[in-house]
């Protein structure tokens, strides 16, 4: 079945501004999410989705409270969640390969969902701005329409992307809403910020800097955080950008360089150094075997060693 807004079947959509024009509920949906107040979001009980991961858990999950992700400019914050089962899906889209990633994101929801008959997928989508280049609107449609290409009927209930999280601030524009979260055991989603990203956040920086695709990286069914495998070039040459300006690296580095948190150059380079440090990437999966976290009593993950 297409898209439902409101109960009833979307139409294609070929804009932004179409959507909204037509929905206008959907307008103010959005603007009162992103006037919510931001949630500084405790790490005890966070799973954090990085860009290009996502994750998806239950309410009965004791290791989890709050799924979040940030840092999203041009990329798309997206959770799918099913009213019967209450399991939840949150995601970070770049648009790297966005057909086969909501179909993943449908398949995690609804295998979590297999024995609950009743209930609804509802789609929340946050994220992107007016961007010069165009790149949030293309990344909107294209969620849009996998979407609307998806059998099970799903209801889009927030929808504050693009221009309708867009802000001019001195002079240039940039998203208002940056990251969000999500209760794992009401399905409320909000507005966040978060100090802690790990578990082993370069590692899984790398990942994604040096091309990985969209990863899940949570087993709810034994509360484990993993980090598969993953390989890159031990000759890569990305020493060079170490001595680069800060300029540069948001020029050549970034999607919406205007529009970066402050932390964006300093989490490139963290991510290069990393990579530089560590050429031969088996040596950090002794065995092909994936790194694997669990919840330590402080609240935070801790590494977990298979005997």
């Amino acid at each position: 079945m297409p898209l439902l807004i409101q109960s009833k079947e979307a139409d294609l959509i070929n804009s932004t501004a179409e959507l909204f024009e037509k929905h206008p509920h959907l307008q103010e949906n959005a603007r009162t999410f992103h006037t919510r107040p931001l949630v500084d979001v405790d790490p005890k009980c966070l799973l954090y989705v990085q860009q290009r991961e996502f994750a998806a858990t239950t309410p009965a999950d004791d290791s989890v409270s709050i799924i979040g992700s940030d840092d999203a400019t041009t990329c798309h914050l997206v959770v799918l969640r099913h009213t019967g089962s209450g399991a939840v899906c949150l995601a970070h889209c770049d648009g790297s390969d966005t057909w086969s990633e909501v179909s993943m994101f449908m398949t995690a929801v609804a295998s979590l969902s297999s024995t609950c008959e009743d209930g609804r997928f509802e789609l929340h989508l946050v994220g992107g701005f007016n961007d010069e280049s165009k790149t949030s609107h293309k990344l909107s449609l294209n969620i849009l329409a996998a979407f609307q290409k998806q059998k099970e009927d799903i209801h889009l209930e927030t929808c504050c992307i693009t221009e309708m999280n867009d802000i001019v601030d001195k002079g240039a524009h940039r998203p208002i809403v940056y990251g969000i979260g999500v209760n794992v055991k009401t399905g409320d989603v909000f507005p966040a910020s978060f100090t802690h990203r790990g578990p082993a956040e370069e590692l899984r920086s790398a990942r994604t800097f040096t091309g990985g695709l969209m990863a899940d990286v949570y087993d709810p069914s034994h509360g484990l955080f993993k980090i598969a495998p993953c390989k890159w070039s031990p000759n890569l040459n990305i020493a060079f950008w170490l001595s680069q300006s800060d300029d540069t690296i948001l020029k050549y580095l970034s999607t919406s360089p205007t529009a970066e948190p402050p932390h964006f150059v300093k989490h490139i380079k963290s991510t290069i150094m990393f990579l530089l440090e560590h050429p031969n990437s088996d040596s950090l999966f002794p065995g092909g075997q994936p790194q694997l976290y669990h919840r330590a009593q402080t609240g935070g993950w801790e590494r977990f060693v298979q005997s």
